[in-house]
């Protein structure tokens, strides 16, 4: 059975400045707390593919998989995909940026579904997604006008 997110947050930030602190994954060990370590694979364009490693959980169990993006500066969107599926059917998360007042709203809307083999469900794989895209949508906000503060 298919399922779905949708977070958003407010970014006291241009859009422009977002946008780019947010999508220059080598810096993502850098902005969430989940990752341990980016390696980029491949680019062309407006599409990188690359290997993402996360912290290790709590039973020491480190994650792994590749995935592609592929930004959209015109329409500030970013389309991306596991390319490694690993315990899911597929993993596809859309990103969206617009100016909201006085700085700029960021939501990530993602569609998956688990195997039947994952070592979870899909209403808890859902539960724990919306719990974390949370608690790194307030991490990334706060680093990102922290860093505007910083510089200005």
């Amino acid at each position: 059975m298919a399922s779905s997110t949708d977070n958003s947050v407010h970014i006291a930030a241009p859009l422009d400045t977002v946008w780019r602190l947010t999508n220059d994954v080598r810096t993502w060990p850098d902005l969430f707390t989940e990752y341990a370590a980016v390696e980029v694979l491949h680019e062309d364009g407006p599409t990188v593919r690359f290997r993402l490693t996360m912290v290790p959980d709590d039973d020491g169990t480190v994650w792994s998989w590749v995935s592609e993006r592929t930004t959209d500066v015109d329409t500030h969107s970013v389309r991306a995909h596991r390319v490694e599926t690993g315990p899911f059917v597929y993993m596809r998360i859309h990103w969206t940026y617009e100016a909201d007042g006085e700085g700029t709203k960021m939501r990530w809307r993602q569609e998956f579904e688990a195997k039947p083999t994952a070592p979870f469900d899909d209403a808890s794989i859902t539960k724990r997604i919306n719990d974390n895209t949370r608690i790194q949508m307030a991490v990334i906000k706060q680093k990102v006008e922290a860093a505007v503060a910083t510089s200005a």
